[in-house]
């Protein structure tokens, strides 16, 4: 019997705190803070820390950013999450930096069901009703 590879892809991370010249700075950020992230795991440099409420608007979207994605995918192309201060003019801006390999068996306790053939992406989405 033939070994299965149960290995998936995703993209590391890196998010830059992005400061306009000028503008004001209320979450604490300073110019060059940045953080990575290599599959579940966040990697800020040394001595640097970040706003949970910064981390908070960014924080849903990373999930996503790590999967590919159709080119014309507003997930593809957008980038930038503006600080949830209205008053702060920080935003974080999040880059793919490479792609990295994961096993399925590495990361849950849930076997694959290596019978079953995954559904299509167009099975899994309902029709859209225009009426």
């Amino acid at each position: 019997m033939a070994e299965t590879d149960d290995g998936f892809d995703l993209f590391d991370l890196r998010v830059d705190v992005i400061i306009p010249e000028g503008g004001a700075v209320y979450c604490g950020a300073k110019p060059g803070d940045h953080f990575e992230l290599h599959g579940e795991m966040l990697y800020l440099p040394p001595g640097q820390g970040i706003s949970i409420y910064s981390l908070s608007s960014v924080l849903p979207l990373l999930a996503a950013k790590q999967r590919p994605t159709h080119a014309h995918d507003w997930m593809t192309t957008d980038a930038e999450i503006a600080c949830p201060d209205p008053n702060c003019s920080t935003r974080l801006r999040i880059r793919r930096t490479g792609l990295r390999r994961f096993s399925h068996a590495a990361t849950t306790a849930v076997p694959l069901n290596l019978s079953a053939d995954p559904a299509p992406v167009a099975d899994m989405v309902p029709p859209v009703n225009d009426e």
